[in-house]
């Protein structure tokens, strides 16, 4: 038997303006996937999924329905079409939820870019991570219908992901400025991603689109050359924040609260419940989520986790 485990950390989707187009990693906290290599071939399925902690048993174990193993088997189906690689064996994986589900953080991008490094190591690596990223974003599909890939893009990769175009899939990989760090807050409570994008808009004025546009454009030239002020002036989100913004308790507060305490700007992380920062220091960042929960407790009596951390460069690995 052969053994592998692979890690993958939160990431942060949206980044404010970028909806569905750009997003990011931290470097903790995050999932754990482990996989064991067996001899003997199962017909009914290559891959069983033997075991979950930490999700509190709301995650489905049929390999088919669960994202880890979804996207190990579409890994395993594409390496035989495009690889010539005939997988003859039986994959047994452990899936280590450390993410809270439904928190806006990446959970299913990470437990997928977890579970794909590892099978790419177990295998050899036929793969490049430019490749696996096509199977964690279908893992996104699995798990909230939606194949987006600015979570499952720095999970794999790391760094910030801009995707330029779906069809062909075309990312770009931006370093982060040396001294950023981010502050990332989750109150306890769940928001369904399928809920929070139904609430969203299908059409938009042409004056909302190009306002975005600018905000978008003018964050990644921040990022590019280090201007924290044109950074922190960018995080406006015009699209989704003013229709999910009441969706998350006492969300104006705790986003105050953290521009208060000197973070250059604030926005929910993904579709929420969970709000990101970020800081020109990690001091900075550190008091402007003590801030954060402290007003998620007060305004609306929500405990909350807090971690602070700088962009990860590495993207998902074996541990």
């Amino acid at each position: 038997m052969k053994t592998v485990k692979g890690f993958a950390s939160a990431t942060v989707g949206n980044v404010a303006c970028g909806f569905d187009v750009l997003g990011f990693a931290i470097t903790e906290p995050g999932d754990e996937v482990t996989l064991t290599l067996l001899d003997e071939k199962h017909e009914a399925c290559p891959v069983s999924l033997v075991g979950i902690t930490g999700d509190g048993g709301a995650l489905p174990l049929d390999p088919k329905k669960n994202t880890s193993s979804f996207v190990v088997l579409k890994f395993l189906e594409y390496i035989r079409t495009h690889k010539g690689i005939d997988f003859s064996g039986h994959i047994a994986l452990e899936l280590k939820k450390n993410l809270p589900l439904s928190s806006g953080m990446g959970s299913s991008a990470a437990s997928a870019a977890a579970a794909l490094v590892a099978t790419n190591e177990l295998l050899g690596q036929p793969c490049t991570k430019m490749e696996l990223v096509h199977f964690a974003i279908e893992g996104e599909r699995v798990a909230c219908g939606s194949a987006h890939a600015d979570n499952a893009a720095p999970a794999i990769l790391g760094n910030f992901v801009l995707i330029r175009s779906y069809t062909p899939l075309d990312l770009i990989t931006i370093p982060p400025p040396k001294d950023l760090y981010c502050t990332l807050v989750h109150p306890h409570t769940e928001l369904r991603t399928s809920f929070a994008r139904s609430v969203l808009p299908r059409a938009i004025p042409l004056k909302t689109a190009i306002q975005q546009w600018g905000n978008v454009g003018a964050l990644i030239a921040g990022l590019l050359t280090s201007d924290y002020d044109l950074i922190g002036r960018s995080l406006v989100d015009v699209v989704a924040e003013p229709k999910r913004a009441p969706l998350i308790p006492g969300f104006s507060n705790v986003k105050q609260a953290a521009l208060d305490a000197g973070a250059l700007g604030c926005s929910i992380a993904g579709s929420g419940p969970s709000l990101f920062a970020f800081s020109a220091s990690e001091k900075t960042a550190r008091e402007a989520g003590n801030a954060m929960q402290h007003a998620f407790s007060a305004k609306a009596s929500l405990c909350s986790d807090m971690w602070v951390s700088p962009i990860c460069n590495e993207g998902a690995k074996i541990l």
